[in-house]
C-alpha cells in the first residue's frame, strides 16, 4: 500500500483503530520484513494475529481466492498450519475503514502460524525434500476443485507469463548475468511455453519459497502467504518451490529429484511436465533477479526486496552449464518416467557413423556439428535437449513441422499417393491455388521435387521454346546442383573445386549490387545501369540467347536486393533479343518480402518463367515451374513431360495447405512487421559496430556484410565465420554468404516474433561489442 501523504506515526494509529473497531482487539503493531504490507498483531493477553493490508489494486476477487484456498486446505484434512482469516465482528473477511486522507484502508486479520522457515533450518535431511514433495502434490490436489471467475488474474510473478520479463534484461549491468538470462528465457520460450497451454491447469499456491514453508524437524508443518494464489499451469507450483527450497544446496538437481519422487507418489508428472520443469525453474530464478533489478532502481536501501538475490544468481549461474536434456533426466531419475529417451546414438558415434558411409563433400554445418532431434515452429532442439532459434532456414516456412501441414502430409499418405497419369482432384485444385497468387499471365503449372529439378526443367523449357542455347546468369547466383545448374551458378562453378570460368554458352553478366558493386552510389541511376550491362553483353554475344536466369532476390550472392529499375531495363533487353525472363523464386516466394507475395513484384515486372522450391512445401521436397500457356503450348513438342513424384497427391495436399497457413496466419503481413522492427534494429547496431558495413533487406529477407575497414570495404570474412559460431552458441542459428562469406543471412521461419526478433538484436549487439577486426 502506498500511502506517501501519511506518516508513520499516523498509518500505525489508524491501523491500532480498525483493529479495536472491526475485531475488539487492543493490541501493539509490528511492521513485519518482506515485500507486503504486514503486521504483527500482539493483544493485551499475549494472543498473535497477522494484519494483512490491501493495495490499491488487490480486488474483492483476489481476497475472495486467497481464503478459499486456504479454507479449501484446511478441509482436505492436510494437518497443516495455516493462515486462516478471522471475521470481523460482522462477519466479513476484511476490514475496511476511511482515513483522515479520504483513503480507504483494507485489510484481513489472519491467525498466526508459530515455526521456523524452510531457510532458518539448514542443513536439511532426505525426509523434509520428501514431506515437501508429498505437501505441495496434496496441495494441488485439493485446490484442483476451485472455481472463482478472478482466479485467471495475473502479476508480475505469474510463471506462465514470466515472458513479460524479458525485455528488462538490459537492467541487468553485467554482461554475463546478461548471458545467463538471455539463455534462460531463451529456453523458457522455446520449451517451456509452447508446452504449457496442454499442460494441467488450476488454481495454485504460486509462492511456495524458503520464507513460506515452515518446518517442524523433518516435516512440512505450515504453509504462509496465499496472497499470490492464480490459475496456472499446475507445474509452476513444484518449480517455484524447487527454485527457492534448493537456494542453499551444493546439489540442488539431486536435491530437487527427491522432491519430485516425492510428488510424482501423490500426484503423477506427465513427461511434458518433467521436460519444463527445468526452464521453470530456471525462470522464476530470472524473474526474481530482474524484478530485484527493477526494484534497485526504486528504493536500493529496501534490503528486504533483495534478500535472496545473490543466492538466486549463484544458482542461475550453476545451473546456466546444465543442458535441459540432462537437468529433467536428473529430475526424473527415480521416477518412473523419464523425458527424452529418444534421442538416438551420441554425436561422437554419428559422426564417426557418418565419416564411414557419407560422402566427405556433403559437409556439416559449424565448428561443432549440431545433432538435431526435433523442430517446432521457429526451433530446431539438439541431443542435448538445447534450443536454437532458427534464422537460417527458410525452407520450413510456416514453421518447423506445422501441424495442419502435418495433418495434411499424413491425412494423404494414409489415402493414396500416385502420379500424374492419374486423375486426382489434388493436382488441378493446388495448381489454381498456386497460380491465384501470380499475375494472371502465369497460369500453367509443371511440379517436381526440388528447386533444382524446377530451374533444370525452366532451362529447358526456354532453350526448347526458343530454339537456342546460350543463357545469361548472374554473377554470385546460385540455381542448383545438378551439372546444368552447377553450369549456371557462377557461386558454384566460380568457387571451391569448380571450373573457374563459365561454358562457353554461359553468360555472366555483373551482380547489381547497390553496396559494393561498379554502380554503387549512383542513386536512382543504378538499377538502370546495372540493366544496361546485360544489353551490352547481349551485344557481344555472336549467337541468339534463349534467356536471363535471376534470382529474384540474391541470397548466396550475399543477401542482395537488386535496385529499383533493374529488372525492367534487363528485361527489355531480353525480350528485344528474343530471350525469356525466368525469375527464381526458390528462397525468397511465398511472402517472405512481406510487402509482397512474390520478391520479383517488387520490381514490377512480370517474368516469362517462374521457379518455386524450398518453403512450397515446408520441408516436404516438391517444387514448380510455372509459366503462360502460350510458353507451356510451345514447350509441348511431342516429347512428354513426366516426373515420377512430381504432383503427386501428398505433395499437392502438403502444398495446399502451405497457402492456407500463409493465408490464415496472416504470415506474409507479419514478414513485413517483424521485418521492418529487425531491420530498424540492425540499422540502430551499424551505427555502434564499425564492423557492420551494410545492413538490406526486405520483409524477412535480410543481410548484414561486415568489413573490416568502412572506405575500402576490405570483406571481414574471419569474423563473420566466428561471430556465426558464437550465435550458435548462444541459441541462434545464422550462417554466412556471399562472395566473401561475409554476409551473415538472415532467413527465418515466418511465424518467429517480436521477441525474437528483440532476443537476437540482444545478443548480436553483445557479440558485436566483443569482436574486434582481425580476432
Amino acid at each position: 500500500m502506498s500511502t506517501p501523504e501519511i506518516s508513520k506515526k499516523n498509518m500505525t494509529a489508524a491501523i491500532t483503530t480498525l483493529v479495536e473497531k472491526e475485531y475488539g482487539l487492543t493490541a501493539t503493531l509490528t511492521r513485519l520484513a518482506g515485500e507486503n504490507e504486514n503486521y504483527l498483531v500482539k493483544t493485551g493477553n499475549n494472543e498473535l494475529f497477522v494484519l494483512k493490508l490491501a493495495h490499491k489494486q488487490t480486488t474483492s476477487g483476489m481476497i475472495e481466492i486467497e481464503h478459499l484456498a486456504v479454507e479449501r486446505l484446511i478441509d482436505a484434512g492436510l494437518d497443516l498450519r495455516l493462515p486462516r482469516v478471522v471475521p470481523t465482528g460482522t462477519g466479513s473477511i476484511e476490514a475496511r475503514a476511511l482515513m483522515e486522507t479520504g483513503e480507504l484502508l483494507r485489510g484481513r486479520l489472519l491467525e498466526f502460524i508459530p515455526g521456523r522457515a524452510w531457510c532458518d533450518v539448514l542443513p536439511v535431511a532426505a525426509a523434509r525434500f520428501e514431506s515437501l514433495g508429498q505437501t505441495i502434490a496434496k496441495i494441488n490436489i485439493a485446490m484442483e476443485v476451485i472455481v472463482h471467475p478472478d482466479a485467471g488474474r495475473t502479476h508480475q510473478w505469474d510463471l506462465a507469463r514470466a515472458e513479460q520479463h524479458r525485455p528488462s534484461i538490459s537492467l541487468v549491468d553485467d554482461p554475463q548475468r546478461r548471458r545467463i538470462l538471455e539463455q534462460v528465457f531463451h529456453f523458457y520460450a522455446a520449451i517451456a511455453m509452447p508446452r504449457l497451454p496442454d499442460l494441467p491447469r488450476s488454481l495454485i499456491h504460486a509462492d511456495i519459497n524458503d520464507d513460506n514453508v515452515l518446518v517442524d524437524k523433518d516435516r512440512i508443518q505450515g504453509i504462509l502467504d496465499f496472497g499470490d494464489c492464480l490459475e496456472n499451469p499446475v507445474i509452476c507450483d513444484l518449480a517455484i518451490a524447487l527454485a527457492y527450497v534448493t537456494l542453499d544446496e551444493e546439489d540442488p538437481l539431486e536435491a530437487s529429484s527427491q522432491i519430485v519422487e516425492a510428488y510424482h507418489r501423490i500426484r503423477p508428472l506427465s513427461l511434458d511436465e518433467l521436460t519444463v520443469l527445468f526452464p521453470l525453474i530456471c525462470t522464476r530464478l530470472a524473474v526474481s533477479v530482474i524484478i530485484a533489478a527493477q526494484r534497485r532502481l526504486i528504493d536500493p536501501t529496501r534490503e528486504s526486496w533483495f534478500v535472496s538475490e545473490e543466492r538466486a544468481w549463484k544458482k542461475l549461474t550453476f545451473f546456466a552449464g546444465i543442458p535441459p536434456a540432462d537437468a529433467a533426466i536428473h529430475l526424473a531419475s527415480k521416477i518412473d518416467s523419464a523425458p527424452y529417451e529418444e534421442r538416438g546414438k551420441s554425436i561422437s558415434i554419428l559422426m564417426e557413423q557418418r565419416q564411414g558411409c557419407i560422402a566427405p563433400s556433403v559437409s556439416a554445418a559449424y565448428e561443432t556439428p549440431l545433432k538435431i532431434i526435433r523442430g517446432k515452429g521457429q526451433y530446431l532442439y539438439d541431443f542435448y535437449g538445447r534450443p536454437f532459434l532458427d534464422l537460417y532456414n527458410n525452407v520450413c516456412h510456416v514453421g518447423h513441422c506445422h501441424p495442419k501441414v502435418v495433418e495434411a502430409g499424413q491425412k494423404q499418405m494414409a489415402k493414396l499417393n500416385t502420379n500424374t497419369r492419374y486423375l486426382y482432384d489434388g493436382l488441378s485444385d493446388y495448381a489454381q491455388k498456386l497460380c491465384s497468387t501470380l499475375p494472371q499471365e502465369l497460369s500453367t503449372c509443371f511440379f517436381v521435387n526440388s528447386g533444382s529439378e524446377a530451374n533444370e526443367l525452366a532451362l529447358r523449357i526456354a532453350k526448347t521454346v526458343t530454339g537456342r542455347s546460350d543463357m545469361l546468369v548472374v554473377d554470385g547466383a546460385y540455381h542448383g546442383h545438378t551439372g546444368a545448374m552447377i553450369d549456371i551458378s557462377p557461386y558454384k562453378f566460380m568457387g571451391k573445386g569448380g571450373k573457374g570460368k563459365p561454358e562457353p554458352w554461359v553468360h555472366v553478366v555483373p551482380l547489381a549490387d547497390g553496396y559494393r558493386g561498379q554502380y554503387r552510389g549512383q542513386g536512382q541511376k543504378t538499377g538502370k545501369a546495372y540493366g544496361d550491362e546485360v544489353g551490352k553483353i547481349i551485344r557481344r554475344i555472336d549467337r541468339p540467347i534463349a534467356g536471363f536466369i535471376t534470382e529474384s532476390l540474391l541470397s548466396c550472392g550475399g543477401q542482395v536486393i537488386p535496385p529499383k529499375n533493374y529488372f525492367k531495363t534487363a528485361f527489355a533487353h531480353v525480350r528485344a533479343a528474343g530471350g525469356l525472363c525466368i525469375t527464381d523464386e526458390v528462397q525468397t516466394g511465398f511472402g517472405r518480402v512481406g510487402t509482397h507475395f512474390w520478391a520479383f513484384e517488387l520490381q514490377e515486372v512480370i517474368p516469362d518463367i517462374v521457379v518455386m522450391g524450398k518453403p512450397i512445401g515446408n520441408g516436404h521436397p516438391m517444387s514448380a515451374v510455372v509459366t503462360s500457356r502460350k510458353i507451356a503450348e510451345g514447350f509441348a513438342n511431342g516429347m512428354e513431360f513426366f516426373a515420377t513424384f512430381g504432383g503427386n497427391p501428398v505433395s499437392c495436399a502438403i502444398g495446399e495447405a502451405v497457402l492456407e497457413v500463409i493465408e490464415e496466419e496472416g504470415l506474409q503481413e507479419h514478414a513485413r512487421k517483424i521485418g521492418e522492427h529487425m531491420l530498424k534494429g540492425l540499422s540502430a547496431l551499424k551505427k555502434n559496430h564499425t564492423l557492420v558495413g551494410d545492413v538490406r533487406g526486405l520483409g524477412l529477407f535480410i543481410g548484414v556484410e561486415l568489413v573490416v575497414d568502412l572506405q575500402t570495404l576490405a570483406p571481414a570474412t574471419k569474423e563473420a565465420s566466428v561471430l556465426v559460431n558464437r550465435l550458435r552458441s548462444r541459441g541462434i542459428l545464422l550462417g554466412v554468404d556471399g562472395p566473401f562469406s561475409n554476409v551473415i543471412k538472415i532467413k527465418p521461419p515466418m511465424i518467429m516474433t517480436l521477441a525474437d526478433a528483440d532476443m537476437f538484436l540482444r545478443i548480436l549487439d553483445d557479440e558485436l561489442t566483443g569482436l574486434h577486426p582481425g580476432i
